[in-house]
Parts: structure tokens; C-alpha cells; sequence
């Protein structure tokens, strides 16, 4: 038969333009969608052949790929259905029209467990082969058939169709590589990309090498398998593939969902921190699959708070954007990232029955939890609820413990965040001690943050308590210490919204105490140390009236240095910085020699 040239069904130069520069990221994606059709080809094969033996596959069905440096192509053979003339012209010759939609249409009042699982959807992905060769040749033979057919094109607008020969039923494609993609014709770089995208699909993928074809693919999708027949060692090398991890998994996550949301996953939380040379980006490592196939790890399957969590989702029920690169929004993709954080929860809480274990996991990941309290309020209780906090009593307790704790009166969870080195010492403190509250000691920087989004713990306030002045009564000061609060408020004019006698302090001279409605302390020095403007009022300073240092101040006329030195040691005590290192170290010098 004489070669046909026909034109392609639709306005093929922009559209093809389209594919090739715009609708996917990475070129590299030509080999997944390419070995995706293959894997299609030959379930419907298998599909096909249940019902009729004639259509049986070969033994050992496989899709094999060979590269030639000196001819400069790539071929790609499969022992699938194969198309006949019609079909070649209907489903390559027409952007657009897939092969696999309609043969799932054709399947739709068959029952979901009877239908074979089909990769393609939207009739475009064979076209990405144009994105690194110049032209594509495909040969196919339809299985129950003895003729097979060529179609050839360079993807301008034209096509052509002539008889050709195949000895098996199946497709062969036969990309002519453009001279800028000969990395592709590296068979290494094939390697490394079919183990990317493909490595999990149950056809095997072998690549030929010195005259052999040899297995490329793993080919077990080890999170579709029962749990009961995978070991723990093969739990720990899926692990370490997918997380880059060495050591072994704290808690592995494996379950299939079933219902009117269908998925299944094998998650896995690290045993140890993972060194980071640079800055954490809490990038997701949570592989998406559909169908066994690998589409993105940049879904965002867990929060950020969970950004430890490692692992693969893989559902047959997620709508993608025809390049399968980027995810719709969709109910089904909420509703699988509710269920996968709900079941990490699930996990947390259970082995936090384990102190000691739970410990080392908190070590690792409690600042990053915590995180998650201030990002995310409908899981807040449940995360706060996990974790551990050092306490003027204790070295560790839950919220819960603390409220059980909690003496008659007192009717809040009081809290102390700062730099660790300073917590246990803080001035802050002396009034709690002396009413018998309990404080919780808070050293992370993120602990500046998320009490006050967190709001309430159980109906109990999480309060600071360099925010809980009303919870002491107003002192009653005579009049020399009157007066030195006044004369203090002048001298620290602008630097504090004022200066009162303390009923709090019991050993120190003095501290600062956040202005009512201003940020907390602790805030205050993080957003000052970020170089970003602190809102409110200066915070106020509270004076002993009992230690000696207040009365020998209240007896002197001027105080304009001892003020400044007395702010100084408050801030000292908190952990911060005199406003001037330099002139501090010569207002203690001098006071120390008496000058």
C-alpha cells in the first residue's frame, strides 16, 4: 500500500506548540508519559484477553527500551493491544482523543474491582515526545490482527500512515532525538528517570545495555501490598529510599482507605533529626501517585508542621490538569490531606503512651509541631495536647498533668517563654513560687508565638506572666518609693510606659512586665532582634520595695545614671541587652568603686 499523508484533526501547530513549551515542566516527563501508554496498552491486553484467549499476552510482558547514540534515537516497545490504521489515525492523528478515555468509557457499568487501572486520560501525552525529538515514528500491531501499520510525523501539521511489519501484537516508538536533547540518549539518564517517575508500575521496564535488556524498575509498589507480608527490613529500605534517610523509621504508617474515597499509604516519621546544611525549607516528602505512577512531591500532602513525614499516597480517585503535573482543587485531594494528618495524629498520640521513645521524637520534632498550633487552628488542641514542657516543677508534663496540678484560685495555664539560660532564674517567676503556681518553662523561639494563638487549652487561658499583673494586688507603696517611681518614669521617659511598686518580687530589684494590651515580652525581643518595629507600649517597669538597692535609691536626689543602670539589670535578667553595652560596663565599674 501506497504511504497516506493526512493532516491532524485539529489546529495542530498551536496546540502541539502548546505541549511542547508549556504544558509540562521538565522534558524529561516524554519517557513517563510514553511508559505510561505502554502500561495501558498492556492491561487492556491483559483486560481483553480474560474474556478472549486469543488476545493473551507473551510470557514475561514487558516494556523495553533501547537508545542509539550513532543514529541518535530512542525506542520504546511494548506487547499491549496494538492499534490498527483506524486507530492509529483516531488516536494519534487527533490531539486530544484518548485511547484510554474511551476504552474506560466503554467499561463504565462494569464494577470498579473488574475494570483494569489505566494511566492516561486525556490524549495528549504521546505529543510530549516532540519536546526532544524532531520526528516520531510509531509501528503497531493490533493483537487478534495480522497486519501492523506505521505512523510517522515531525509534528508540523501533518502525519503519515503505510503498511509496515511487526512479528508480535504490540507497539513500537522510534524518537529521533534533537540535537539539544542528546542527554537522552545517555543510558543512565534513562535509568534515572524511569526510577523516578516509573519505578513502582507493575509491568517491568527493561533497558537495553551491551545487547541485553536488563530490569530497570523495582516493580512492587510496596504500599499496595498487605502488611502482613512485608518485613521490617523492606519497610526500612522503602524508608531510607524515600525519606534519603539513613537510620530507622520512629513509626510506619500503612493502611488503605477505602469507601467513597479510596487511597492507599505508607508513611514513615524519621527516628532522628535530618541534617540540613543550609536552612530547613520544610519541602514535602510525600511522593503522589496515581495508579502506581509518580506525579509530583510537591502536592503538599501534609502541612508544613508534618514536613518530617516521608512517604507515598497513591489513589486512583484524583482528578489531575492534563499535563499531571499540577493538581487541581479538588474535595478529593481536601479530603485525602484531613485524612492523612488525622492518621499521623492517630500514630503520635498512640506511641506517646511510650515516654521515653516519644521523648527522643519530641527532641527531634516538637519545634516543628508547636509550629503547627500557630499555623493550624483546627488541629491546635490535638498537637498541644502531644506535647512536653519543663515547668518550675517538673521536667516534662502535658497541658493536662499541669491542669490537674493546678491549686484552688488559680484559673490559668501561666507560662514563661525566653532564652533557656535564663528561664529557671527570671524575676518573673518570684510571685508564682510565693502564690504556689506552677509555671511552664518555654526556651523555643516559636514559644513566643503560638500560647497566644492557642488561646485556651480546655477552658483554661494560657496566660504570660509578664501579662498577668492583674493577678497581684496593687502595692502599697509610702511615699519615698513614690516618689522614686516618679522620679524613674522621668528618667526613663520613652523607654518604659511607666514605673510601679511591685507585690510580685521577692528577691530581685526590679523587672519589666509587658504594658497591658502589648506584646509579650519575649515577642518583643525576637521582633526587636529581627529588626522588625515592635507595636504598643514600652513595657513597664516594676520595683522592689524591699530590696535594699530600691531603698538606697529612694534616699538620693538624683537618679538619672542609677536609672538607667536599674533598666539595664532588668533587661539583664530577662535575657536581653543593655540599650548600651559599653556605658553599662562603666556604670558597674564606677558603682563598684565607689566613684
Amino acid at each position: 500500500m501506497t504511504e497516506e499523508t493526512r493532516n491532524f484533526g485539529t489546529e495542530v501547530g498551536r496546540l502541539l506548540d502548546l505541549v511542547v513549551h508549556s504544558l509540562y515542566s521538565d522534558r524529561e516527563i516524554f519517557l513517563r508519559e510514553l511508559v505510561a501508554n505502554a502500561a495501558d496498552a498492556t492491561d487492556k491486553r491483559r483486560f481483553l484477553a480474560l474474556s478472549d484467549e486469543a488476545l493473551a499476552l507473551p510470557e514475561n510482558p514487558a516494556i523495553r527500551i533501547s537508545v542509539d547514540k550513532q543514529a541518535q534515537t530512542i525506542r520504546i516497545e511494548d506487547s499491549g493491544i496494538g492499534m490498527t490504521k483506524e486507530e492509529l489515525a483516531d488516536h494519534l492523528g487527533t490531539i486530544a482523543r484518548s485511547g484510554t478515555a474511551a476504552f474506560t468509557s466503554a467499561l463504565a457499568e462494569k464494577k470498579p474491582e473488574d475494570r483494569p487501572s489505566l494511566i492516561g486520560q486525556f490524549g495528549v501525552g504521546f505529543y510530549s515526545a516532540f519536546m526532544v525529538a524532531d520526528k516520531v515514528e510509531v509501528v503497531s500491531r493490533k493483537a487478534g490482527h495480522d497486519e501492523a501499520w506505521e505512523w510517522a510525523s515531525d509534528g508540523k501539521g501533518q502525519y503519515t500512515l503505510k503498511s509496515a511489519t511487526r512479528e508480535a501484537p504490540g507497539t513500537t516508538i522510534l524518537l529521533h532525538v534533537k540535537p539539544d536533547a542528546e542527554e537522552f540518549l545517555e543510558p543512565l539518564r534513562i535509568k534515572t528517570i524511569i526510577r523516578k517517575w516509573a519505578d513502582h508500575i507493575a509491568l517491568p521496564i527493561e533497558l537495553e545495555e551491551d545487547g541485553k535488556f536488563e530490569p530497570v524498575t523495582e516493580g512492587k509498589a510496596l504500599w499496595r501490598r498487605p502488611k502482613s507480608e512485608i518485613t521490617a527490613e523492606e519497610y526500612a529500605d522503602f524508608y531510607r529510599h524515600v525519606a534519603h534517610q539513613f537510620d530507622e523509621p520512629w513509626a510506619t504508617i500503612h493502611w488503605r482507605a477505602e469507601g467513597t474515597l479510596e487511597f492507599s499509604a505508607l508513611l514513615f516519621i524519621p527516628s532522628s533529626k535530618p541534617f540540613m546544611p543550609v536552612e530547613d525549607t520544610r519541602e514535602s516528602k510525600v511522593r503522589l501517585h496515581v495508579k502506581r505512577m509518580f506525579i509530583t512531591d510537591q502536592a503538599e500532602l501534609l502541612p508544613h508542621w508534618l514536613s518530617f513525614v516521608a512517604g507515598v499516597v497513591d489513589t486512583e480517585d484524583l482528578p489531575l490538569n492534563v499535563s499531571r503535573e499540577i493538581l487541581q482543587s479538588t474535595p478529593v485531594l481536601d479530603k485525602i490531606r484531613k485524612a492523612l494528618a488525622n492518621r499521623v495524629l492517630s500514630e503520635m498520640k498512640a506511641k506517646a503512651k511510650e515516654p521515653e521513645a516519644f521523648k527522643t521524637f519530641l527532641e527531634n520534632f516538637g519545634g516543628v509541631l508547636k509550629e503547627g498550633i500557630y499555623e493550624d487552628t483546627g488541629h491546635a488542641a490535638d498537637i498541644a495536647a502531644l506535647l512536653r514542657f519543663a515547668s518550675t516543677r517538673e521536667e516534662a508534663t502535658t497541658l493536662d498533668e499541669y491542669i490537674a496540678r493546678m491549686p484552688e484560685g488559680q484559673e490559668a495555664i501561666y507560662y514563661l517563654a525566653g532564652d533557656a539560660a535564663h528561664l529557671k532564674t527570671s524575676p518573673q517567676l518570684e510571685g508564682f513560687a510565693a502564690k504556689g503556681f506552677e509555671v511552664l518553662l518555654l526556651p523555643d523561639p516559636i514559644d513566643a508565638f503560638w500560647p497566644g494563638r492557642l488561646g485556651t487549652y480546655k477552658e483554661k487561658k494560657l496566660t504570660s506572666v509578664s501579662q498577668a499583673g492583674s493577678l497581684f494586688a496593687a502595692a502599697e507603696a509610702g511615699d519615698e518609693i513614690k516618689a522614686l517611681c516618679e522620679k524613674l518614669a522621668k528618667a526613663l521617659e520613652g523607654k518604659v510606659s511607666g514605673v510601679v511598686a511591685s507585690t510580685r518580687l521577692q528577691d530581685s530589684p526590679a523587672m519589666l512586665v509587658a504594658a497591658e494590651g502589648g506584646p509579650d515580652l519575649a515577642m518583643q525581643r525576637l521582633l526587636r532582634r529581627a529588626g522588625r518595629p515592635v507595636f504598643g507600649l514600652p513595657p513597664k517597669l516594676e520595683i522592689n520595695p524591699g530590696h535594699k538597692l530600691v531603698q538606697v535609691l529612694a534616699g538620693r536626689e538624683g537618679i538619672a545614671t542609677e536609672a538607667g543602670l536599674l533598666l539595664d539589670l532588668a533587661k539583664l535578667q530577662e535575657g536581653d541587652l543593655p540599650e548600651d553595652p559599653s556605658a553599662f560596663v562603666k556604670q558597674v565599674a564606677a558603682a563598684i568603686a565607689g566613684v
